[in-house]
């Protein structure tokens, strides 16, 4: 199986061919917005971090701008920087020089203010995206996709319909000799004894049950429990009832077979095949380890609906839920209501899935895509800001 993609100079494999534009701090993001808005083929990630952020977090800010730029599915990228924030912008476009794609730097308070970083930062960008246009697709083997899975809005026909299809998937991209990642450790609390039994090895399965621990943990320190917020409102109204039911039916969307490793938030995996990458469920901050680790396509199962992409990485809304298909059609790109009609096996489902996940890594445009609904990004940090 194949897909066709842009090929690299790092030797990794691009779904989409976009010019990034990212600020490294979240006073530079009305400029780099600006500018992307005055360039087609360009596109920003924005973000709400950057400075007066502990030591440890401007560490991951930096490197979750590194891993960002170096994704294969941007030609190259223009840093915006304030001139004063915590993040070393010429670290960062040293890091992400390391792919052998165009980087390029402004400094707003050194060329003089947001209009003349918009100016200058547009003829960057406008250069950047018509010398990416003169690249071309070439097939590629599914061994090279990188498939990331997120699952939200969900409701009782996730874990029984959309999020089995997403394992099925799974299975087929690792048998295949692809790369799976998945996480949102928050919903793997219940049943990650049962997740553990997966682990490769009894490394591997230590470090599923230190991860879910560790974000138990979190939450304690502040005097909380996680199951005071997960399920969350929404899920009980879809019918899910506790945080295990809820971790039972996200946890099958990682197919069957055998955990690999275990990341930290952002890492490129460096095994094919399943891995677990350490993360929070909300979708602002997976969808972005998710590109950070170099998913180049994601699919994201829903229940009640939910609309975020990916400034640069497409993302496949599923639904099990025929109502929420029809009613949020300009949201949903596939549905597979099919499996709860009992119309459609969970295997014939995920070929389908799989069917339109090469279609999307060889170019057919997402819905989130179309419409341009991925404004709402950020960086998973610790706090507090400072």
């Amino acid at each position: 199986m194949q897909f066709m993609g842009y090929r690299r100079p790092d030797g990794r494999v691009g779904t989409r061919n976009l010019v990034g534009v990212l600020p490294t701090v979240v006073c530079a993001n009305e400029v780099a917005e600006r500018i992307t808005k005055q360039v087609a083929g360009a596109t920003a990630f924005l973000h709400h971090h950057g400075c007066c952020q502990t030591p440890p977090d401007i560490e991951r800010v930096s490197f979750i701008l590194g891993q960002l730029g170096k994704h294969p599915n941007l030609a190259g990228v223009l840093l915006v920087s304030l001139g004063c924030e915590s993040v070393n912008a010429d670290a960062v476009a040293e890091e992400i020089a390391k792919s052998g794609k165009p980087v390029k730097k402004i400094v707003i308070q050194d060329v003089g203010g947001a209009a003349k970083a918009v100016a200058e930062g547009t003829l960057l960008v406008q250069k950047m995206v018509v010398e990416a246009s003169n690249l071309e697709r070439e097939p590629c083997d599914i061994s090279e996709l990188v498939y990331g899975i997120k699952c939200g809005g969900s409701d009782t026909t996730s874990g029984l319909g959309s999020n089995p299809v997403a394992g099925a998937a799974a299975d087929l991209v690792v048998e295949n000799g692809g790369t799976v990642v998945f996480g949102e450790t928050t919903e793997f609390i219940g049943a990650e004894h049962l997740l553990a039994k997966r682990g490769a090895t009894p490394e591997v399965q230590e470090r599923i049950l230190e991860i879910v621990a560790r974000i138990e943990n979190r939450a304690k320190a502040v005097g909380a429990d996680m199951r005071g917020g997960q399920p969350t409102a929404g899920n009980i109204a879809g019918g899910l009832t506790t945080i295990e039911e809820k971790s039972l039916g996200a946890i099958v969307k990682s197919g069957t077979k055998q955990v690999l490793d275990v990341y930290e938030y952002g890492q490129t995996p460096q095994k094919k095949g399943l891995v677990i990458m350490d993360s929070p469920g909300r979708e602002p901050e997976l969808l972005t380890g998710l590109a950070a680790a170099g998913c180049q396509v994601i699919v994201f199962t829903t229940g009640r609906g939910a609309p975020q992409g990916f400034p640069f990485v497409p993302v496949i809304k599923i639904t099990a839920n025929k109502q929420t298909y029809e009613k949020l059609a300009d949201h949903m790109d596939k549905s597979v209501s099919g499996v709860i009609e009992g119309t459609q096996s969970v295997a014939d489902a995920g070929q389908e899935l799989l069917d339109e996940i090469l279609a999307v890594a060889s170019g057919k445009t997402t819905k989130a895509e179309s419409i341009g609904y991925f404004a709402a990004m950020d960086i998973w940090c610790h706090g507090p800001v400072i």
